[in-house]
């Protein structure tokens, strides 16, 4: 399938984030699009800082490095069951584990209450002896944002870093501001202003949007791994994207933009019907294995 007809799909069958349904018929609505995980990839589950955790691992990989991954979902739905199939495929991209986190959602866990169980799931990876040098973390959509702001957390608690980190559409500023919000509105066919404005009500319940852990294009940098920021061009997201990379190589760190021409929110997913996801699948992992080999 390429991009334009999978465009017209997700106008046609996806609910809109501005549509006037609940939302727990949302989170039952993206239960029932997730992919199946590949047949080779092995599923563990297990709990990880008292939530629901998978290890996925691909044949193969190298069993001393692994992937705390984040799920998207404006930090109100998305689940394991969402995103085993591109965790599975990230496994296999970078010959590494992945552990697929099912951080606390909101509204019945307020900001910061993802932060913190992303933080404790990082530190429990090292608890189960990995080597910051052999660790990464990555995240798509407030996944992506989640990423960002789990860096600044461990950074600020003096917990040593993982060796690099992937945001992948992220969600990074939850003023929902920025100009892409108007000049790719009519382009981008999953995410809208208004959707995302009734989760940031969801997730900080009254709290200020512009704190660091909640929006981290309003922090300080400063002594983070390296960044690899992948979007497409035709997200309200976009400008999200071009900031966190301006304020990350602004304060000293190793950052890599990839805006991607005419893909949509998190194309990744789209793995299996899309060649692009699969190509930008594959860019992950020669970035983690190039930042790993660099130890």
């Amino acid at each position: 399938m390429d991009i334009n007809r999978l465009k017209a799909v997700l106008r046609e069958k996806v609910i809109p984030l501005d549509a006037d349904v609940s939302l727990a018929e949302r989170r039952e609505a993206m239960e029932k699009v997730a992919f199946r995980v590949a047949e080779d990839i092995s599923v563990e589950s297990l709990t990880v800082a008292g939530c629901p955790a998978e290890w996925l691992r691909a044949p193969s990989i190298d069993t001393e490095r692994a992937i705390l991954y984040l799920h998207g979902g404006g930090y109100v739905m998305g689940s394991l069951n969402t995103h085993r199939a591109l965790g599975g495929e990230i496994s296999r991209a970078t010959n590494a584990a992945v552990l697929m986190f099912d951080y606390r959602l909101a509204p019945e866990a307020a900001f910061p209450a993802a932060v913190d169980d992303a933080a404790a799931a990082y530190e429990w990876l090292r608890g189960e002896g990995f080597d910051p040098k052999n660790l990464a973390i990555a995240g798509d959509s407030a996944g992506g944002g989640l990423t960002a702001a789990t860096l600044l957390a461990l950074r600020d608690q003096n917990i040593p870093l993982p060796k690099a980190a992937v945001c992948i559409s992220p969600w990074s500023d939850l003023t929902c501001s920025n100009e892409s919000y108007e000049t790719r509105a009519d382009a981008d066919p999953m995410v809208t202003f208004n959707g995302l404005d009734e989760m940031v009500q969801q997730y900080v319940q009254g709290q200020d949007v512009k704190q660091p852990y909640a929006s981290p294009n309003f922090a300080s940098f400063d002594s983070l791994p390296p960044l690899l920021i992948q979007v497409g061009n035709d997200e309200v997201l976009l400008d999200d994207s071009i900031k966190l990379n301006e304020k990350a190589q602004a304060d000293g760190v190793s950052s890599t933009l990839e805006v991607w021409d005419d893909m949509v929110h998190v194309w990744h997913a789209f793995h299996p019907m899309l060649k692009e996801g699969q190509q930008a699948i594959d860019r992950i992992g020669e970035f983690l294995q190039t930042q790993w080999a660099n130890s």
